[in-house]
């Protein structure tokens, strides 16, 4: 069978130890998947890797709110950003809630009958544009806001991953495009998905990552959020000053939209490692061969490359997070 794997050759799932082996269970316990290749990716970056999880993991699985909401939102998410992979997930773990009719018409994209279903799925493809209108007000309770944000956010960050370092098919022969496979891979899921996970497993796995940002705060999600923003935010050693400034500048001035073909308004060749970054950020679909090889040198190993478009994916996130209108988790109580 291909490898799913694009640039990295992560260690096998079976040699994992400490942290990493403990992701590994957690995701078996808590999201069904054992060895999801979204996480095995991340593996040679083990930081990271604890990082994103606990962050999804506290949001999506454990967080307040309905699932089946948080799935809607994360389906929105991954459609603005071009993800293929992440869209036939989460219209599989929608089949997984349950609600099949919901999860097919999604498929088939239409607008969900439900108004508030409809709300949810445009708010999250909204997030990926500053000032969108379907972001006011949000289509959830204020209580509900930390792991609803933290929800968007986690996907923005995994979606880019994803379109990094994945090739595009869920399963082999993208065989998920089938109404029946979709069904069938989601009811094997049904009873981890529809078991609610108690808050906080995740923050074991972090090394002491403080509170998060206030919309956050009183939750396991800001921690979580915190963990991240630091793991990736690492990646920005394996820049020169030049470059990350480059991609400073070019995320303020980012505006949502996915960049044009061709080189316009991209680092270009002689700064390839700002390349590699602002492309992880804003189209991680368009990284090839030619830009990873251009940066790579003799000490640029997988944990270095996976470092790096955590540094560019993490960039976008937190563009996307200063543009969101935010409550604090203290206003939501």
């Amino acid at each position: 069978m291909p490898s799913p794997y694009r640039f990295t050759t992560p260690p096998p799932p079976k040699s994992a130890t400490g942290r990493t082996a403990e992701v590994y269970e957690q995701l078996a316990q808590d999201f069904g998947i054992d060895r999801a290749v979204t996480f095995v990716v991340l593996s040679s970056a083990p930081e990271i890797m604890a990082a994103v999880w606990a962050l999804m993991r506290e949001s999506l699985i454990a967080g307040a709110g309905d699932r089946t909401g948080k799935e809607l939102a994360a389906l929105g998410v991954s459609a603005a950003n071009r993800c293929p992979f992440c869209v036939d997930a989460h219209t599989v773990l929608l089949h997984a809630t349950g609600d099949h009719a919901l999860a097919e018409a999604v498929a088939r994209g239409e607008t969900p009958r439900d108004e508030n279903h409809a709300r949810v799925l445009a708010w999250g493809r909204a997030t990926r544009i500053p000032g969108a209108p379907e972001l006011t007000p949000p289509p959830f309770p204020r209580a509900h806001a930390p792991a609803y944000i933290g929800t968007a956010l986690s996907f923005h960050f995994i979606n880019r991953i994803v379109s990094a370092l994945l090739t595009e098919n869920l399963l082999p022969g993208n065989a998920q495009r089938f109404r029946a496979v979709r069904s069938l891979a989601g009811r094997s899921l049904a009873g981890t998905v529809r078991r609610r996970a108690a808050p906080g497993a995740g923050l074991a796995l972090l090394d002491d990552p403080g509170p998060g940002p206030d919309w956050a705060q009183g939750t396991t999600v800001g921690p979580a959020y915190a963990a991240l923003r630091d793991a990736a935010g690492a990646g920005a050693g394996l820049l020169d000053e030049g470059d990350r400034i480059v991609v400073r500048e070019t995320l303020q001035d980012w505006d949502g939209t996915h960049p044009p073909l061709g080189r316009d308004g991209l680092p270009g060749l002689s700064r390839p490692g700002a390349r590699l970054a602002v492309l992880a950020a804003l189209a991680p679909y368009r990284i090839t061969d030619e830009d990873v090889t251009n940066w790579r040198k003799t000490d640029h190993a997988d944990h270095s490359l996976v470092q790096l478009i955590a540094y560019g994916a993490f960039a976008a996130v937190q563009r996307i997070e200063s543009a969101l209108p935010l409550h604090t988790a203290e206003e939501s109580s």
